[in-house]
C-alpha cells in the first residue's frame, strides 16, 4: 500500500516511531538498528510494510530496503511473527542475516532476544528451501553461477538473492568487484551499498 512515508520523526520509543507526514502522525515499528539512525525533530524516509491481522493494521518502517526486505522475509517463515523479525533484525544487519541463512549459521540468529535454536533452524531452513526454488528472487537463481558452490562469490551471490535481490542486479555489481580480497560478508556489505547508490 505505502512504499515509503517521508517526514519529520515526532516521537521515538522503543521499536517505535511516530512519523509526522503533514499533519499526521504514523505509528511505525522498526528496529533498534532503524532508531538509532533517525532523530526525533529531523526529517526521515521510511520504507515501509503493511502488515494486516484479523482486525489490526500495524505499519512496518526500515531506513533501508534491504532491512524492509529482510522483515517480510523473516515473517514469512513459520512461527516468526513480526516482534521476532524487529528482534533478529535489531541484533544484525540484512547482510548479517543472509549470510547466517546461506551458511547455515544458527548462532548468528540466537544472538538475538528470544529467539531459540529451534526458530533459528526453521529460519535457515524455510529460507534455503525458498532460496533453492527461487521464490526468494521472483527467478530460479542459483551461487553457483558466480562461482563453485560453497565458495565466498557463491555464498555472496545467494544471500542477495535472500535480500529479494536478482540474478541481473547481482551479477551487475559483483563483476567489477575485487572478489578474492574480501570476506563474504564484505562482499554482501559492498554490494548493497552499490545496489542502494543505483535505486536512489
Amino acid at each position: 500500500m505505502f512504499y515509503y512515508l517521508e517526514g519529520t520523526i515526532a516521537h521515538m520509543e522503543p521499536y517505535l516511531a511516530v512519523l509526522d507526514c503533514g499533519g499526521v502522525g504514523f505509528a511505525v515499528h522498526t528496529t533498534a538498528t532503524t532508531l538509532a539512525a533517525l532523530k526525533q525533530g529531523e526529517k526521515a524516509r521510511l520504507y515501509t510494510y503493511l502488515h494486516v491481522r484479523e482486525e489490526m493494521l500495524d505499519l512496518y518502517g526500515f531506513k533501508t530496503v534491504s532491512e524492509r526486505n529482510s522483515f517480510r522475509m523473516l515473517i514469512g517463515v513459520s512461527g516468526v511473527g513480526p516482534k521476532a523479525a524487529l528482534s533478529i533484525l535489531s541484533a544484525g544487519s540484512p547482510e548479517a542475516l543472509a549470510t547466517a541463512v546461506v551458511t547455515g549459521n544458527e548462532k548468528a540468529l540466537t544472538v538475538a532476544p528470544g529467539i531459540g535454536k529451534k526458530i533459528a533452524q526453521r529460519i535457515i531452513l524455510e529460507l534455503k528451501d525458498k532460496l533453492a526454488k527461487g521464490q526468494l528472487s521472483g527467478e530460479a537463481f542459483s551461487g553457483e553461477s558466480f562461482g563453485a558452490p560453497g565458495d565466498k562469490a557463491g555464498e555472496a551471490a545467494a544471500a542477495l538473492a535472500v535480500l529479494g535481490y536478482s540474478r541481473e542486479e547481482i551479477a551487475k555489481v559483483m563483476v567489477r568487484m575485487d572478489i578474492g580480497s574480501l570476506t563474504t560478508e564484505e562482499i554482501v556489505r559492498q554490494a548493497l551499498k552499490r545496489l542502494s547508490i543505483q535505486q536512489a
